[in-house]
């Protein structure tokens, strides 16, 4: 492949991509509503679709064995996804207003994935092992979020935590409802999604590929390729969404999509495919990465904690974040 080539292959790519992903990600949410899932659940589904670039780019270079690459699109996201899904939104918006409960929940299971994310790259926890604890916290946040609310009454927990969960995910559920709201689905919606899957898969192939060979042809490390390029690029359709559900004031919609989408990312993106090919360790670089991924969603839930929601200031200070990490890893490496 020649370097002209590499550079058509990343250009369409991207743009095929994440004009794709947003046709993917209507259709789900239409198919979802069809077969009655939750507005909470609607949220996690659009976060999965419009999640499909990055983790197609990661699976891709772990698959060739970019194993930097693979991981750092994954953390890089994330990382870029708090700065540009909350950190702008919030400067956007002026205010993203959120409840306290719905801070807890999202942020519990964000820091508890953060947390196992940093342990398997660091070696102290291999991949599935990371894998299986994630899976734990996670499957049943996706439970919950998807029966009716009065089935968790069924749940053994004790009364005082079963009221706070239903609390918590009406709350969001709130804020869900207006943000998302598709119409009713059809045969041809799902059809349409499968279609747009397949097109975002191969574009993303071809965007990864493309953005490796131009990065050895010109000497640029892995993890600046895969943590801070491929990163921003395929997290640019959750960045829009974002600033969107957070101009219209749906501070939780906005909140949701960014912590879930972080989720899915590491599930998906790095510990499902690490499972089976394994992980690198990596070098002072990708501790940087990880390290800043953890750090920043601990002082974004901090923030929004302390003040009930994020105001512009602490946007700023998030996207300051953010620039600070580029700067340290270009700095590095």
């Amino acid at each position: 492949m020649t370097v002209e080539t590499s550079i058509v292959a990343f250009l369409l790519g991207s743009v095929v991509s994440l004009v794709t992903s947003w046709l993917l990600v209507t259709r789900l949410e239409r198919v979802g509503d069809r077969l009655g899932a939750s507005e909470a659940l609607l949220g996690m589904v659009a976060a999965l679709a419009a999640d499909a670039p990055e983790i197609t780019a990661s699976v891709t270079a772990l698959a060739h064995h970019q194993r930097t690459i693979g991981a750092g699109v994954v953390i890089g996201s994330n990382v870029f996804n708090l700065a540009a899904l909350l950190g702008l939104g919030a400067v956007v918006a002026g205010r993203i207003r959120l409840d306290r409960k719905v801070i807890v929940l999202g942020g519990a299971l964000a820091m508890v994935i953060a947390t196992l994310c940093l342990l398997a790259l660091a070696g102290v926890a291999g991949p599935v092992v990371a894998l299986v604890a994630v899976l734990a916290v996670l499957i049943p946040y996706i439970v919950v979020l998807s029966v009716d609310h009065s089935r968790l009454g069924r749940l053994p927990l004790p009364r005082s935590w079963i009221d706070w969960i239903t609390s918590a995910i009406v709350e969001e559920e709130i804020e869900l409802e207006e943000a998302i709201h598709p119409s009713r689905g059809t045969g041809v919606d799902a059809l349409l999604a499968g279609v747009a899957l397949a097109v975002v898969v191969a574009a993303s192939i071809a965007m990864e590929q493309g953005a490796s060979h131009i990065g050895h042809r010109y000497n640029v490390a892995e993890i600046i390729i895969g943590g801070l390029v491929l990163a921003a690029v395929t997290s640019l359709p959750n960045a829009v969404a974002a600033t969107y559900l957070a101009r219209r004031g749906r501070g939780a919609a906005a909140f949701s999509t960014a912590l879930n989408s972080n989720a899915i990312n590491v599930t998906a993106g790095l510990l499902i495919p690490a499972s089976f090919i394994g992980l690198a360790r990596p070098a002072a670089s990708g501790y940087i990465v990880v390290g800043w991924y953890v750090g920043l969603t601990a002082l974004t839930l901090v923030l929004a904690y302390w003040d009930r929601g994020l105001r512009r200031s602490a946007g700023w200070l998030i996207i300051a974040g953010y620039a600070a990490f580029v700067g340290v890893l270009l700095a590095t490496t």
